[in-house]
């Protein structure tokens, strides 16, 4: 299994910040999102690296792990996993390497009925309820928006004799899924013995970070940078939505950290409708200035009767 190299990934440093960390990840993100890339196939493949390895570096226990890991990696090196793949998954939007250290359950066996794995024996006939399978499925907030249908490969080991096998699903992902979810395939996990029945596969829905957007419930969040004039004369800013740009009216005399609202083009709540969009108002002063714009500056300081504090 091929190590992953996660802050290359970024191209940060192995000493990057929660904020340099962001800040890289948001700006490839930006370049190689589907909806934006020149190249779709190349650019959904990018995206996933780069999911892949923010989800691990942004997550302090996480990076810590996979810091230890990559402590005892060599170039050329293949590492080896915690314990032997017991299924293998294609399809899911993760590497064999996330799903072996950091997906939650990803590629493992869980017994329904047997939790031990010692099985029954009933006087007659020995029975082995089967076990069920999960693995993280990685979806994007626009396909948690409409739906999608996602390809799926499972390849199972051969155990006691039978031939290793390999199935290929169709797994439908429905509009308005949330993070955490899990979507069953029922008695396509692990067969039963003597008779039981076979488990099911669970695939548990992990939202992919969006460079633009942090997801509460149905509601998307974003920060809207303004000019100090836009701020101050009002502006229609047009911001990125998962239905395309869209127009938000920033009223006169807008401050920083204001909250400003879309309504109806977040994702999908249970009852069908939708949350909303909350932009955060951000207002940033311009570096460097030149002489004929400090003139002006100047000039409003000694204008303005504006007082931001008490003792101005």
């Amino acid at each position: 299994m091929q190590f992953q190299d996660y802050y290359q990934a970024l191209g940060v440093t192995r000493t990057a910040t929660p904020a340099a960390l962001k800040l890289a990840f948001r700006k490839l993100a930006r370049i190689h999102h589907p909806d934006v890339a020149q190249d779709k196939v190349a650019g959904e493949a990018k995206f996933k690296e780069l999911n892949e390895a923010y989800e691990v570096l942004s997550d302090p226990i996480k990076r810590q792990h996979y810091d230890e890991l990559g402590a005892q990696w060599q170039p050329g090196h293949q590492a080896a996993p915690p314990r032997e793949p017991e299924v293998e998954f294609s399809g899911t939007g993760f590497s064999d390497f996330f799903e072996s250290y950091f997906a939650g359950g990803g590629g493992e066996f869980r017994t329904r009925a047997d939790p031990d794995g010692r099985g029954f024996a009933d006087g007659r006939a020995f029975t082995h309820p089967g076990q069920d399978v999960e693995a993280d499925l990685l979806v994007t907030l626009n396909e948690a928006l409409t739906g999608a249908t996602r390809k799926l490969t499972l390849r199972r080991p051969s155990m006691d004799g039978h031939a290793e096998r390999t199935d290929t699903y169709q797994v439908k992902i429905p509009a308005g899924v949330r993070e955490g979810k899990r979507i069953r395939l029922a008695g396509q996990g692990s067969p039963g013995y003597g008779g039981a029945a076979p488990g099911d596969l669970y695939l548990r829905v992990r939202l992919a970070r969006h460079p633009d957007f942090t997801v509460q419930a149905a509601d998307l969040h974003c920060d809207l940078d303004l000019a100090p004039w836009e701020a101050v004369l009002g502006i229609r800013a047009r911001i990125p939505t998962l239905d395309g740009l869209m127009s938000l009216r920033v009223p006169p005399g807008t401050e920083a950290g204001s909250r400003l609202r879309l309504r109806g083009l977040g994702l999908r709540r249970d009852d069908g409708t939708r949350g909303d969009i909350y932009a955060t108002t951000r207002v940033h002063t311009p570096r460097p200035v030149s002489a004929e714009e400090q003139a002006l500056w100047q000039q409003l300081a000694t204008l303005s009767t504006f007082k931001p504090r008490k003792d101005a």
